[in-house]
């Protein structure tokens, strides 16, 4: 019998509806291309593209987490899954490729609180792969190829400015902490993207169940990566305190760089900067009647009408392949995906 999930996504790739309108999207703003077209300049896509767009993050995600958590890729059996969650399939449409990573890339875990985090999310992410892929059914995308090696190097290297800078996130619980925090806030912005394109009635309603179901998971997980810096960023985790943070709002500046962001105006109110506002940014609060200390910001939010920021598809894409998007019929491809991803948007 189906799910309730899968009967939602088969209304949503049985419509006509685009969700990917300006280049702006949610359930699309995961994903991406099969034919050399720049997604700011893709004018014609169907439900299915879209979904297949989220399928090539879904896979970028679930391959990060599955690796640091049990060592191995989401497709290869391993006696460290719990019971079902390898993922069942990556083959499809497109070239399908492998990942690129260190030889044993699991994570050496201390902290509980990080183990937990990763376990739960890791699961999570590859059931969202299987879920896409089942509801997109013979019309899904291969896995492409990605890198979770020299992708972070390069990205490290360049948030940082020293060239040549090398950074492992499967090395400790910080440095895959921080790893975590590339991706997550731009899975909540991507999926806020799509919000203002769906319509209203019953069918509108059903997309927006959906969307929100799954921001609500990018967002419980951003929102956990968060805490989980704020509160271990005090030596505890074998760094220098302070040092999480610092790294943290590195990552903020260079993914606002690579997003290619421009001032909001009346005409793009979703095109503002969504990482001005790292978590060095808190208030200060006191504690016990002392003197006042600062916070880290939980909560990645217009701080005036605390509203989470959005981003566009080629906003999305120009982060995950290194400022590559955008050139009209040029596909983007670098940092985590070298030869680009696998559909129509690209």
């Amino acid at each position: 019998m189906a799910s309730q999930e899968t009967n939602i996504l088969d209304n949503i790739i049985a419509s006509r509806r685009a969700l990917l309108v300006g280049g702006g999207a949610a359930l699309a703003a995961l994903a991406m291309p099969g034919t050399a077209k720049a997604a700011s300049t893709v004018t014609s896509y169907s439900d299915a593209d879209i979904l297949n767009f989220a399928l090539n993050l879904e896979y970028l995600e679930a391959n990060f987490y599955y690796l640091a958590t049990f060592g191995t890729n989401i497709s290869t059996t391993n006696p460290l899954y719990p019971t079902g969650a390898m993922v069942q399939g990556i083959t499809g449409t497109g070239t399908q490729g492998t990942v690129t990573v260190k030889a044993n890339p699991k994570v050496p875990f201390t902290s509980l609180v990080v183990a937990s985090y990763a376990v739960e999310t890791a699961i999570e992410e590859g059931k969202h792969v299987a879920f896409l892929r089942s509801a997109l059914g013979t019309a899904a995308v291969a896995q492409p190829q990605i890198d979770l090696m020299g992708s972070f190097n390069t990205l490290f290297a360049a948030a940082s400015g020293v060239s040549g800078a090398t950074f492992d996130p499967f090395a400790n619980d910080a440095t895959f902490l921080i790893g975590a925090y590339i991706f997550e806030d731009v899975g909540v912005t991507a999926y806020h993207g799509a919000a203002p394109l769906l319509t209203t009635g019953t069918t509108g309603k059903t997309y927006l169940a959906a969307a929100v179901g799954i921001h609500a998971v990018e967002a419980y997980h951003a929102g956990l990566i968060r805490t989980s810096i704020n509160a271990l960023d005090n030596g505890s985790l074998g760094v220098p305190a302070g040092t999480l943070v610092t790294y943290t709002n590195l990552v903020s500046t260079l993914r606002a760089k690579l997003s290619k962001a421009v001032a909001p105006s009346p005409a793009a109110p979703f095109d503002a900067d969504p990482d001005d506002y790292g978590l060095s940014q808190g208030a200060t609060v006191s504690l016990g009647g002392g003197s006042n200390v600062s916070r880290s910001v939980i909560v990645d939010a217009d701080p005036t009408t605390v509203i989470g920021f959005a981003r566009t598809t080629t906003q999305v894409l120009n982060i995950v392949t290194g400022g590559n998007a955008g050139t009209a019929g040029t596909p983007a491809k670098g940092v985590f995906f070298p030869n680009g991803l696998n559909g129509l948007f690209s």
